[in-house]
């Protein structure tokens, strides 16, 4: 269980917010229940509204700079305005299905350095600035990821890092205007031609869009550059495969056709 209070959030006396996540652990296309305890403070509050929703850390590229900033996404609406009386106590349970292609916070049961997902409590209220309190979320493979991610590491790639960036993959459908890279070291029989590989899962109800971005690691005479590749992975039947054996083929395929070899 997490819980999180955010006392006094509209100054000294002003009202108090509690959010109680019931299950801090989901998967993407899951659902997030919890309960919000708004309590009274010293004198009596106009409620506007109580909203919930999902935050994730991305990275923004404007020019040539970037920065980072709060994406909100897959926003709930729990309350409209009411006036809350000094003491009173109410409780709003809730329920938010996250969206299929939530990005990933863990992976082989640890947290993934770089992403974060919380479930954000916005409390608004008149004359005064909207109070926020935030929830981390852990968000878990599918299993379909999980023996996608589980493959890479089999055939030896370490991870390094993840991140979330602001916008769209060319030819995939996307729901949400961000998507996460997760960043691995390639093993020794493929160092020699590729730097890095970052993958990305697209995901829907039925499956997930698996898209492979190679690093060519750049030659004495050559510079480096990058290449794509991508497969769909069922989210029934994924099991039928050997995942290690097709991967290996994708990246020789593509290692190949790039010349990365």
């Amino acid at each position: 269980m997490v819980f999180k209070k955010l006392l006094g959030a509209l100054g000294v006396g002003g009202p108090s917010i509690e959010t109680v996540l019931r299950d801090q652990n989901v998967v993407p296309g899951g659902i997030v229940y919890g309960d919000i305890h708004l309590i009274g403070g010293e004198r009596s509050a106009d409620i506007l509204g109580i909203n919930v929703a999902l935050v994730t850390r991305i990275e923004v590229e404007s020019g040539d700079s970037e920065y980072n900033q709060n994406e909100k996404y897959a926003r709930a609406h729990l309350s409209g305005p009411f006036e809350l009386q000094p003491g009173a106590r109410h409780s709003f349970p809730f329920q938010m299905q996250l969206p299929w292609e939530t990005p990933l916070t863990h992976m082989y049961g640890t947290p993934l350095r770089g992403t974060t997902v919380g479930v954000a409590t916005e409390l608004e209220v008149a004359r005064a600035v909207d109070a926020t309190d935030l929830d981390p979320v852990a968000v878990h493979p599918l299993p379909s990821q999980e023996r996608i991610l589980s493959a890479f590491s089999n055939l030896g790639f370490r991870f390094v890092n993840a991140d979330c960036e602001k916008g769209r993959i060319h030819g995939v459908h996307q729901e949400l205007p961000f998507y996460q890279e997760i960043e691995f070291h390639p093993p020794h029989q493929y160092a020699r031609g590729i730097n890095q590989l970052e993958v990305t899962f697209v995901t829907n109800p039925h499956s997930a869009e698996v898209i492979l971005e190679l690093d060519k690691r750049g030659g004495l005479f050559s510079e480096g550059h990058d290449a794509f590749q991508r497969f769909t992975v069922p989210h029934h039947g994924f099991e039928q495969t050997n995942w290690e054996q097709e991967l290996d083929a994708f990246l020789q395929q593509a290692s190949r056709k790039h010349g990365f070899f």
